[in-house]
């Protein structure tokens, strides 16, 4: 084994998803001398954007949220020229669409959350309306303290009919939590309910691989190596693929759950959420507005006009189409899927271009109760894991994650700066 020469530093970070980003970017201000490992052709791990033929491709449905602490932290939101989507969502029911709408955003759509029957009637709207104010005005604290227990058993608790909960938040958070069941933890879902009240939905008009790309541009010049992937941990530091070792006192995993347990042996992971997202392109948007779609059947997890969201993911005389569904996909699931967003969209189909099926495996962490919202990010000594898997599944897990793996490295250095 040879050492890659010139490649001493203080720590080593493998993988530059949101958690590794945050990482290096707070130990380099820390003044630590940090090599940033990526094994793909660009930062960002799962959030990811591809161009083709004048369409912005993200790979699998995703939502940037505002109202996230690390976002506001780290993020330039000015600089990523975000566009929203309508606060709220439309539902495909048997008996025609609803719209579920955020009265605190928009009141003079107070109206139609009153011509929700039979989905909600007043003593849901009262619940729903009490579970917000908590959610929305309570101390987040209280939230992260709160018992622990299944989403769809919180809500039940909580004074919500099992018709309002079938009818929106079923189909609505299967999306949100990638499972179909409402398993999740009601920590989690709290937590994620009170930001979505507090932010606004957004997509950068780049697409959402702009947001780990602000993150990259903001590390030193030659922190960041793409196309070097690792092999192995050693004594010393790591192994790449060709046998040359690069050394550091500390190292930070922050890789997937599945690449962090092959090179940390005896960590251990929780099982993860595969989604196949199908990007279809049109002549004519079937619906005129930037507003999230879903279905009570749950034919699909949701459905969105992203062109209406933000005009740049289409050229001028196109329209693009996301759908997303769970697990991989499989024969005849495309043609399926037209069959019902012809029926959601009330459009012909038929002639939609099937850009891309994109499946991203691992694409959340499961989180089935009791979650730990943070977990220490120590494993052995000048040895770490970070990731949303050690966190929550959302950016805001990922950066969190990422900013306590810094800050335990820092503290086990005894705050010193520089070489050790």
């Amino acid at each position: 084994m040879t050492e890659d020469p010139g490649r001493r530093c203080d720590v080593i970070v493998i993988g530059a998803g949101l958690a590794g980003l945050a990482c290096a970017g707070d130990l380099c201000r820390a003044g630590l001398s940090v090599s940033l490992l990526e094994a793909s052709d660009a930062a960002g791990g799962r959030m990811r954007t591809d161009r083709r033929d004048g369409f912005l491709l993200d790979r699998g449905f995703q939502v940037f949220n505002t109202s996230y602490p690390q976002v506001k932290q780290r993020m330039w939101l000015r600089g990523l020229r975000l566009r929203a989507f309508t606060p709220g969502a439309l539902v495909h029911t048997p008996s025609g669409r609803l719209r579920f709408s955020d009265p605190t955003r928009r009141p003079g759509v107070a109206v139609d959350l009153l011509s929700l029957r039979p989905v909600a009637g007043r003593r849901d709207l009262l619940a729903l309306g009490l579970l917000s104010a908590r959610d929305l005005l309570g101390p987040v604290g209280a939230l992260k303290r709160s018992a622990d227990r299944t989403t769809r058993t919180a809500l039940a608790d909580a004074g919500i009919s099992e018709e309002l909960v079938d009818g929106f938040f079923r189909p609505f958070l299967s999306g949100v939590f990638l499972e179909d069941g409402l398993e999740t933890s009601s920590r989690f879902f709290h937590l994620v309910w009170r930001s979505m009240l507090r932010g606004t939905q957004c997509l950068p008009a780049a697409g959402i691989g702009a947001v780990p790309g602000q993150l990259a541009g903001a590390l030193p010049p030659g922190v960041l190596s793409r196309g070097t992937p690792v092999r192995a941990l050693t004594e010393a530091g790591v192994e790449l693929p060709d046998g040359t070792e690069r050394h550091a006192p500390c190292v930070v995993v922050a890789a997937g759950p599945e690449a962090a347990a092959r090179l940390l042996p005896g960590l251990t992971v929780p099982a993860t959420r595969t989604v196949t997202t199908y990007y279809h392109a049109t002549s004519r948007p079937p619906l005129q507005e930037p507003t999230l779609l879903i279905d009570s059947a749950q034919r699909f997890l949701n459905t969105c006009v992203l062109s209406e969201v933000a005009p740049t993911y289409a050229p001028a005389d196109r329209s693009l189409i996301s759908t997303s569904v769970l697990g991989t996909g499989g024969p005849g699931e495309e043609e399926r899927l037209r069959g019902a967003l012809a029926e959601v969209y009330g459009a012909d189909t038929s002639s939609w271009e099937l850009l891309d099926a994109r499946t991203v495996e691992g694409a959340l962490p499961a989180m089935p109760p009791p979650w730990p919202l943070s977990r220490t990010t120590r494993v052995a000594a000048g040895r770490y894991v970070c990731g949303d898997h050690r966190a929550t599944g959302s950016v805001q897990g990922a950066l969190a994650s990422g900013a306590r793996a810094a800050r335990e490295v820092l503290a086990d250095r005894g705050g010193r700066r520089g070489p050790a």
